[in-house]
């Protein structure tokens, strides 16, 4: 046999690198950046609190994430959890509203668009309640805002500070003018809680449009957003289709509203729990001449300006 049989054969005989399986990567264990297109090391881009590491791109956490981020580990205390939506205008669009909710509930494993109760940030008592993106895109129904109007009155009675992460479409249209009603509800709530001289932080994230932006998120004594998030009350198109004119590149942007004076500060989410806790510190409530007074709660019972229709929500069992 020659040497440049043996050779041959030789190469027969040992498998082709390109016909071996490629090697499998978990998933879950890499993150492509939406901005740059950077690939990430999800166990680094958690540390980071969901920060891209090459261009500080913020990528969209959810209210588990948010009360993780923002909360001292093991001094969560959900207040109202077990607060959910029916269906009292027999609402139909594509699909039932009623099967809609169910939908989401089992998508998210959350009841409605808001977690809210108590908990300590850096070691300092806090009244939170975090929107919930994915479920029908933070809608603001009649269970967020009564599950923010009882975490306010909670706040106030207890003389905490109350924060409230913002991230929603606006008013939910399957409950009509049921959603409508929460901006004045949960408006008179924080109005109570003003006058007690306590501290009210809104955290403007993306997006923070509609009815949300009408009231509670607009209310603040100081009003944080996220770099870049989109900070809004109607759509861009339709405001360019009414005044017949071009909008701004950035118009709609938290950087555009805090060159406008409705933002006070734009806070990387990396510096958010430390920024609060130093303005929290800075704002300690004075002494309160006369305690407001609350009744204890019964189920389904809330102290708002604005009565709210029972029949639109409902605490399970």
């Amino acid at each position: 046999m020659s040497l440049f049989d043996w050779f041959a054969n030789r190469r027969k005989s040992v498998p082709n690198s390109q016909e071996r399986p490629e090697r499998e990567i978990a998933d879950g264990l890499w993150n492509k950046c939406e901005a740059c297109d950077a690939l990430s090391y999800t166990k680094d881009l958690r540390a980071n609190q969901m920060v891209c590491l090459e261009c500080g791109h913020h990528i969209r956490v959810y209210s588990d994430q948010r009360i993780e981020q923002l909360i001292d580990p093991n001094t969560w205390m959900p207040i109202n959890e077990g607060l959910h939506a029916t269906d009292p205008l027999k609402f139909r669009d594509r699909k039932k509203y009623s099967d809609r909710l169910r939908e989401f509930q089992e998508k998210t494993g959350h009841l409605d668009a808001v977690e809210t109760g108590t908990g300590k940030l850096e070691n300092l008592p806090v009244a939170l309640g975090v929107m919930e993106f994915q479920f029908i895109g933070g809608s603001m129904g009649s269970v967020v805002g009564e599950k923010l109007t009882r975490l306010i009155e909670h706040a106030t009675r207890e003389r905490l500070p109350a924060i409230v992460v913002c991230a929603s479409g606006g008013a939910r249209m399957q409950e009509g003018m049921l959603s409508l009603m929460q901006m004045a509800k949960i408006s008179g709530a924080l109005e109570r809680h003003r006058e007690a001289r306590l501290l009210y932080i809104p955290i403007l994230t993306h997006p923070t449009t509609g009815g949300v932006t009408a009231s509670f998120a607009m209310l603040g004594d100081i009003i944080i957003a996220e770099p870049k998030a989109t900070v809004a009350f109607t759509g861009g198109r339709v405001i360019e289709q009414t005044l017949r004119e071009k909008l701004p590149e950035n118009y709609q942007t938290s950087e555009y509203s805090f060159a406008h004076g409705f933002v006070d500060s734009i806070v990387p989410r990396t510096q958010l729990k430390k920024t609060l806790a130093q303005l929290i510190r800075l704002h300690q409530p004075q002494p309160f001449l006369v305690k407001p007074e609350f009744p204890a709660l019964d189920a389904g019972e809330s102290h708002h300006a604005v009565p709210a229709p029972t029949h639109a929500f409902k605490l399970s069992p």
